[in-house]
């Protein structure tokens, strides 16, 4: 059986993205979201603290060993302080740990290190597609396999620094299949459009949609190698990353309101001593809790090589784009008409969350 506490190393992660996501990204959020504009020594910072580093083994230039539970504590300490801040400097995580997960030995030795060896570098990936019904099991991007090379064709959506990308990892549909093909800047066939997204929220992280029209990838470039790999391990560990950063956005609007309805009066009242008031703080921390006990067992699940990791994983992902939606909405109401006005995160945090049934394929632990 897991325990329910974290370990000195995990402890000592956990204060320490803490620190930084509500000093440094809870403060700079609303300025980067109406700017549209993350400093880049925040995302230095942010990727100083090394998340993706102790992820990876010292054969492969890292200095740990690969955790989903400790992925999951560190990407909900850091979704607390800011959603948008916290794919920035994620990023490269997104290229890297499908490697790790289902990369060849030779591609681990390849990439890994050139990654983590230094400074933060636009590593990235692109899943999502622009389908009413998209599915990351039935892409419509399709891979075809001609000779010594495959052809990519189709279209990405939501893909984070994908102008500036030194590689993107592109998952596309190889016979009714979901396999990743790595993809250097600048392959002959591969547009990025000139502007960024724009979305309900987000609005910090730049982010475009790519095309692939004919674009040549080597056999080499194939995730896995000519076996390929197992989608569903990656497919699982990007939806219980999705889960963690949902239920930080999720404790954050409710640790906001809270507070504000122990301060508010109204008619010589506090807000939270209303029954009504009382009552939703209740639920949202009830849901919240659940949401994070079912993703810390799927991760669990995940790092022992359980065959049902991947159930769990789906079930914390869909359970927490719900309530992530509730808990946010529900700030805005304690708020009252201050949660509509743009100074208070809550609002922010609501946007962000209602975007939640979209993230699948923008964090990965």
């Amino acid at each position: 059986m897991y325990s329910f506490d974290p370990t000195e190393e995990q402890q000592m992660l956990i204060d320490a993205v803490n620190k930084f996501a509500v000093n440094d990204l809870r403060s700079a959020a609303h300025e980067a979201e109406e700017g549209r504009v993350l400093p880049k020594k925040l995302i230095n910072k942010g990727w100083e603290l090394g998340l993706l580093q102790a992820s990876i083994p010292e054969t492969y230039g890292g200095f740990g060993e690969r955790s989903a539970v400790t992925g999951v504590l560190a990407l909900e300490e850091m979704a607390f302080g800011d959603l948008a801040g916290t794919l920035a400097v994620t990023t490269p995580s997104l290229f890297a740990m499908p490697i790790l997960i289902a990369g060849t030995e030779d591609q681990k030795q390849a990439y890994l290190s050139k990654i983590i060896e230094g400074e933060w570098v636009p590593f990235t990936a692109a899943l999502i597609e622009y389908a009413f019904d998209f599915d990351p099991n039935e892409l419509k991007t399709t891979a075809t396999l001609e000779g010594k090379d495959y052809i990519l064709n189709g279209e990405k959506a939501f893909v984070p620094f994908a102008n500036e990308a030194e590689m993107i990892l592109v998952y596309a549909n190889l016979g009714g299949q979901t396999q990743a093909f790595i993809l250097p800047k600048g392959a002959a066939g591969l547009t990025v459009s000139d502007e960024r997204e724009k979305l309900m929220g987000l609005n910090a992280l730049p982010m475009y949609r790519v095309k692939f029209d004919g674009v040549k990838v080597p056999v080499s470039n194939r995730l896995g190698g000519v076996q390929g790999m197992d989608f569903e391990q990656v497919l699982a560990s990007m939806r219980i990353a999705a889960a963690s950063a949902a239920v930080g956005v999720a404790n954050a609007a409710f640790e906001y309101s809270k507070d504000y309805a122990k301060e508010r009066e109204v008619f010589g009242v506090k807000v939270a001593q209303k029954q009504a008031i009382a009552f939703m703080l209740a639920e949202m921390r009830t849901e919240i809790e659940a949401t994070r006990l079912l993703t810390w067992e799927a991760a669990w699940k995940i790092d022992r090589g359980r065959e049902d990791a991947s159930n769990d994983a789906y079930l914390a992902y869909t359970g927490a784009m719900d309530m992530v939606m509730m808990v946010t909405d529900r700030a805005v109401q304690i708020l009252g008409g201050h949660g509509y006005i743009r100074e208070h995160p809550v609002e922010m945090w609501m946007r962000n969350g209602r975007g939640f049934a979209a993230f699948t394929g923008l964090a990965i632990v």
